[in-house]
Formats: C-alpha cells, sequence, structure tokens
C-alpha cells in the first residue's frame, strides 16, 4: 500500500465529497514510481465509485491527469503527488468533480475571464512546503478555465529534464515554454503577473484614512490588526504578502498550545482569523515611503498614498545575503536559501553551507541524507548552534566542518561549480569545487524604505520602547523589524498585541486633534 491506514481513513472521508463522476488517465511504465504510482490510482479508485481510470500515454512517464467524466481538465501530476503535495491532490480530485472551492469570487472571476491559451509547468520537490501553494493554485486555474492547463512536475523523479532546464530551486513555474516564476506564489500573485487583479493606485487613492493601519501581514501585523479591529475602529492591513516570513517555514514546534504545524498552515490561520473581522487586507503592496502630516502617509510602489490616525510597523526581515560575487549571478542557478525546498535538486551532489548557527547547521544535517558531501562554513573560530545540534553534527561523516573562512566569492559558469574562501587564521585563499550553495546567516530587517524618518539601529531595526512606540508620534512597531531581543513568532505576536493597544490608546489621547481634521 502507498498510502498508510491514516492517510487511508482521512482521505476516504474527503472522497464522500466528490460531487460528480472524474476520470483518472494513467501513463505508466514499468519503472519503480510508475508501479508505486498505479498503486496509488488503485487505492484511490477503491476509494470511491465516482473514480474511474483509464490508462493512456501522456507527455511524461510516470504521470496521471485528474478529468471531469467528459472533459480533459488539464490537471496533471507527474509524480506521486504525496508528502506536502497530498493536500494538492486531494483538492484536484475535489474541485474536478464540481466541488466549490474556497475562494474568493473576485478571484474565481478574474480566473475565468483570463484570454489566450495558458501551459503551466511547475518544477517541484515533495519536501517543498512552499510548492503546494504553487500547485494548487495552478491546478485551480485549470479546472476553472479551459484555456488553462497545468503539470506538476516532481524534481526527483524527471531528473533529466529538470537539470536539462537548469532548474535548482522550487518552485520553479513555466508558463508555454518560458520561466514565469519562482519561489512562493499564490493565485493572487500569479494573476497579477497575468496582468488581472491587484490594486491599482486609484483605488488605493479613494480609500478613506484609517484609524489604525498596519503595515505587514505576519504574525506581528495579524496580531496587531486583529486586536485593533476588536476595538471597533477602522482596520487596514497593507503587505507584501500575507503570512510572511511564516511562509517560508518547514514546520514549527515551538508555537506554544500547539506541538507541531507547518509554517503555510500557520500563515493560512493567520489570513483567516483577519478575515473573520472587519478588517481591510490589501495583499500584494509594497510600501515605499512614510510621512507625517495631518495623517501618516504611507505611500506604495504604485503610487498609490494610505493615510491613517496610526500605524504599526511589522513588515518582519528576510535571509541575509553573503555579498559576494557569484550570489546574485547564481541565485536559483546553484545558490539557495532554504535547504528543505531545494535540497533534493542537489542528490548525490556536493554543496556547501555557509553559516555555524542553528539554521547553518540544521541545513547541513538535513543536507547529509541527500547529498554527496557537505561543506559547512563558519566565519568565527566555531559554531554558534547549540550544542545538541553540534553533537549530532559531529556523529556525520560527510559534513566537513570549516571554521574561520570568509567566503569571497561564489564561481560558476551557467550554474554554480565552486567557493572561493580566506582562511581567516593563514590568510590563505581556499578554493572549494561545489555544485550548489546555502546561505544560512540569518535575517536583515525589512526597513530600508523607511528613510530617515524612522529611527534604526546600525543593522537597519526599528528602535521602539516598551510600548512599541518609535521616534514619530503614531506610528509603532513589532515583531523581526524592531531591535527586539528575540526573533520567535510568540513574540512578535505579542509586540504585534503591545503596538496596537498602544496605537488604540494613542488615538483616545489625541481624539479631539483627529476631530478638526479633514481627509
Amino acid at each position: 500500500m502507498i498510502l498508510d491506514k491514516e492517510m487511508t481513513a482521512q482521505l476516504a472521508q474527503y472522497l464522500e465529497l466528490l460531487e460528480n463522476d472524474i476520470v483518472l488517465k494513467v501513463s505508466a511504465g514499468s519503472d519503480d514510481v510508475s508501479r508505486d504510482m498505479l498503486k496509488l490510482v488503485d487505492e484511490l479508485k477503491a476509494l470511491s465509485s465516482k473514480i474511474k481510470v483509464e490508462k493512456v500515454e501522456l507527455e511524461r512517464t510516470p504521470s496521471f491527469s485528474v478529468n471531469r467524466a467528459d472533459e480533459d481538465t488539464g490537471v496533471v501530476f507527474a509524480g506521486i503527488p504525496l508528502g506536502h503535495e497530498f493536500t494538492s491532490l486531494v483538492l484536484a480530485l475535489l474541485q474536478v468533480s464540481g466541488r466549490a472551492p474556497k475562494v474568493d469570487e473576485e478571484v474565481i472571476e478574474q480566473i475565468k475571464n483570463l484570454e489566450g491559451k495558458h501551459e503551466f509547468v511547475s518544477y517541484i520537490s515533495l519536501s517543498c512546503q512552499n510548492c503546494p501553494e504553487v500547485v494548487q493554485s495552478l491546478n485551480l486555474m485549470s479546472v476553472l478555465n479551459p484555456n488553462v492547463t497545468h503539470t506538476m512536475v516532481d524534481g526527483a523523479v524527471f531528473k533529466e529534464e529538470v537539470e536539462s532546464e537548469n532548474i535548482m530551486a522550487v518552485p520553479t513555474a513555466y508558463l508555454n515554454g518560458e520561466e514565469f516564476g519562482g519561489g512562493r506564489m499564490t493565485v493572487e500573485e500569479i494573476l497579477a503577473k497575468l496582468g488581472s487583479g491587484g490594486l491599482d493606485a486609484s483605488e488605493i487613492n479613494e480609500k478613506d484614512p484609517y484609524d489604525v493601519l498596519v503595515v505587514g501581514g505576519g504574525p506581528g501585523g495579524s496580531s496587531a490588526a486583529i486586536y485593533a479591529a476588536r476595538k471597533g475602529i477602522r482596520t487596514g492591513v497593507v503587505a507584501e504578502r500575507i503570512g510572511g516570513q511564516v511562509l517560508d517555514t518547514a514546520t514549527i514546534e515551538n508555537f506554544i498550545a500547539t506541538n507541531q504545524i507547518e509554517g503555510p498552515s500557520l500563515a493560512t490561520n493567520l489570513e483567516e482569523h483577519m478575515k473573520d473581522y472587519d478588517i481591510d487586507l490589501m495583499n500584494l503592496q509594497r510600501a515605499t515611503r512614510i510621512e507625517k502630516k495631518d495623517f501618516i502617509e504611507i505611500e506604495l510602489e504604485n503610487g498609490g498614498v494610505l493615510k491613517s490616525k496610526a500605524v504599526v510597523l511589522s513588515t518582519g526581515a528576510r535571509p541575509r545575503k553573503v555579498g559576494v560575487p557569484g550570489e546574485e549571478e547564481f541565485r536559483n542557478r546553484g545558490v539557495a536559501y532554504c535547504p528543505h525546498c531545494d535540497g533534493p535538486l542537489f542528490e548525490g551532489k556536493r554543496v556547501a553551507v555557509i553559516g555555524g548557527g542553528n539554521s547553518g547547521v540544521e541545513a547541513a544535517i538535513d543536507l547529509s541524507t541527500i547529498v554527496k558531501e557537505v561543506t559547512l562554513l563558519e566565519f568565527g573560530p566555531e559554531l554558534i548552534a547549540d550544542s545538541v545540534l553540534q553533537d549530532r553534527l559531529k556523529q556525520i561523516s560527510n559534513v566537513t566542518v570549516v571554521t574561520n573562512a570568509q567566503t569571497s566569492e561564489i564561481t560558476g559558469e551557467d550554474t554554480v561549480n565552486g567557493l572561493t574562501y580566506i582562511n581567516r587564521e593563514t590568510e590563505q585563499e581556499e578554493h572549494v569545487e561545489l555544485d550548489g550553495v546555502f546561505v544560512q546567516i540569518g535575517l536583515v530587517p525589512n526597513t530600508d524604505w523607511l528613510g530617515d524618518n524612522i529611527e534604526r539601529n546600525r543593522i537597519g531595526e526599528i528602535e521602539i520602547d516598551s510600548r512599541g512606540a518609535t521616534n514619530m508620534p503614531g506610528v509603532y512597531a513589532a515583531g523581526d523589524c524592531t531591535d527586539v531581543a528575540y526573533n520567535q513568532i510568540v513574540i512578535s505576536m505579542g509586540a504585534g498585541a503591545v503596538a496596537s493597544l498602544s496605537a488604540a490608546d494613542y488615538l483616545v489621547r489625541h481624539a479631539d486633534e483627529f476631530e478638526k481634521v479633514k481627509a
């Protein structure tokens, strides 16, 4: 059996929700993956009388498509969609059968109105927590619009195809044979890239001033928005992506009262919780300027300007880059930042991990089970990861630790072929031949856009007091973008609540001033 008892029981419950008959068209060979795929298809068929199976020849083998009884939907799985993609399989079965997707009606209409031929192919790995968002979004578009097709390709199964396309990061999506985009993309983001949907500057400018406007949609921003909305005041959230860094986190085990949860699942929970309140959610919007006038003004990348009486900044942080020649040139062509997502693409190859903290050592440990060799480079004289991680690392034979190593260049031609570093003890330059480099050296706050208006420390973190207040009256901040001592989800959430309550108190104390101001 491919599905264990728990998965089988869970799937049986979902398949009871099938609206109409569906046909699985299977293209299988004599290889092991094909045999396992056939077993999975047979198990699906055994769980519901509404599932039929046909053997055909598809473009890729092994693969299978999910279709209506009288129509090909263009939803294809090249590989076995288990692991992180199990949910993608379940949703495809339900949606193709006619089950209504849990998506805003506005998004559904945008998908249906897409014109022209759109043949998508997404390259994924089953260990990637970001890939299902892309797979599910493109599948949904295929189900709703006959002009759209989508094939999910498991890079671990179709290695030759992945290597021929020089794909070294997942998810990577192609449209009509040309690279379309990489990394996590929601259906709204995909539609925006296609020129459909999203708020323009005129729509932004027409919005009335908010009582509290939250900039950022991660744990801190979500918490701030919910606490503000519960006060019954006009609340808005403007964010590049709802969920923030949590979307890029594989498994969270230190979120109190929840033993374990995947980052994307927590991000979904955050968004759904905000939707329970009267909060104006503005996703896929990047802030570029803040200025204090009668109201606090937040200018966006599209030129629109939002106004608010009080603002909570919770813009989070992003992976810190090494800043050496070759890093940008070979990004997604051997330089990666997510070992969980991209590690399987380097199976049997040689890689380096830059960074000797917890993230770096954890990455080296995880990669050691997939790749041939791991070289772990630490700038300082010793690793700084927790001792329990270092003890585990010492037991692994294919990991080499190099301390006092200052990375100076990442080399390559079409893709990465090596890394050069300076031995800080001997001052000698050393070179290691590699196929990939994973950068794990911490985070940098997303505060560049604030300019000189908001005081920040030497590493760009917003300086706040115990109430979350910044130097600008009416502006508060929370989370990883601030100078808080520790960056943790629970800390960001608590800080978001503090900042929001402080902002609400600010509104009360300055109520007379706002009564005199007209938008």
